[in-house]
């Protein structure tokens, strides 16, 4: 992360230089305002299931039905599709595309097939792990918010009889869940992301953090292959700093977005966003420390106006192709935020 920082810094200040003040990955790690009860670095099954007592009022209903076929009801729910119900003589009115020519040959009269919704329906959720998301400066790592996000997602999906599903990512590994029902899904998904954040830090231990190319590519396939699992109709939510997603990721996120309802869950620290106070700051990832000089006043706007570009751009992406954006700091009520923003789908 920090090599991301100088690199936007236009600097590169040589080794343990001057020193006014610390700011590691982990040294100015403070409790956000929902955090009192977990881990704010590292994930722990016990509090990622606590969370179910929490999956209640979380608006997760599609925000309508795209499919324009006949049936017995109409429902806000967009399931995997339709299913036979019956068949009773042809009204005036009725789609000729859902005529039952069978039993027209047989009695020699128009009929109907009646069709009734599935009422089940694919939470898909697509939860970044990679280096990048091991990172905060205040409140909780990126990885703890959305490892915890989608265990809440998870059980508010099971609890109105959703099926959980998704994929898990790093630069190193793709874990894929089918979409399952019942709790046993949920425990599944939790059991999945805290091993993978175990490989991803002991990962992180032992080699350089990839940036640029290696990460894109990660982010690129894992979307490449949650198209080929989310069936029409699935809520789709996508956990992640979106670091490095670029144009080629954003054809995936348009395709998805045509059958599915998708949501993009941004999560990012305020140092991301804007530098601290003029000053020499130590920043390091255990192996390496450098120090950045934020004293120039032009180069705290500039770094502030990258973040604005690239966040800006993202919302953009999003108003295209139809997705819910919610934005979240490492220092918000990570449930609070997800409820709100939900709620606001279709507003506009």
């Amino acid at each position: 992360m920090f090599n991301r920082l100088l690199q936007l810094l236009g600097r590169n200040v040589p080794r343990g230089e001057g020193r006014v003040g610390t700011a590691t990955a982990t040294d100015s790690i403070v409790p956000a305002t929902d955090v009192t009860s977990f881990n704010p670095v590292r994930l722990d099954k016990k509090s990622l299931i606590r969370l179910h007592l929490q999956a209640t009022n979380l608006p997760l209903a599609a925000l309508k039905v795209r499919a324009a076929q006949s049936g017995q009801y109409l429902s806000s729910f967009r399931g995997r599709g339709m299913e036979f119900d019956e068949v009773r003589p042809y009204q005036a009115g009725d789609d000729v595309r859902t005529l039952d020519w069978r039993v027209m040959a047989r009695t020699g009269k128009p009929h109907t097939k009646l069709f009734r919704e599935e009422r089940e329906r694919a939470v898909l959720l697509w939860v970044d792990s990679r280096a990048s998301m091991l990172f905060a400066t205040r409140g909780v790592f990126k990885s703890v918010i959305a490892a915890h996000a989608a265990a809440l997602l998870g059980w508010a999906a099971v609890k109105q009889g959703d099926r959980i599903g998704g994929l898990i990512f790093s630069e190193q590994q793709h874990v894929e869940l089918r979409p399952q029902g019942g709790k046993h899904a949920v425990l599944h998904l939790i059991q999945c992301m805290v091993a993978q954040e175990k490989e991803v830090w002991e990962q992180a231990q032992v080699a350089p953090q990839r940036e640029g190319n290696a990460a894109g590519e990660a982010a690129l396939q894992s979307l490449l292959r949650l198209r080929r699992v989310a069936r029409p109709g699935s809520l789709v939510v996508l956990l992640s700093d979106f670091r490095d997603v670029d144009q080629r990721c954003e054809r995936h996120l348009a395709q998805l977005a045509r059958h599915n309802d998708v949501v993009m869950f941004f999560i990012y620290d305020a140092l991301e966003s804007t530098l601290p106070p003029a000053g020499l700051y130590r920043v390091g990832d255990g192996r390496q420390t450098r120090v950045l000089d934020t004293a120039a006043a032009a180069t705290r706007d500039a770094y502030h106006q990258r973040f604005i570009v690239r966040r800006d751009s993202l919302q953009r992406m999003c108003r295209r192709h139809g997705i819910c954006f919610i934005p979240c700091l490492t220092t918000q009520p990570f449930a609070e935020r997800l409820r709100d923003g939900l709620g606001l789908r279709g507003a506009a």
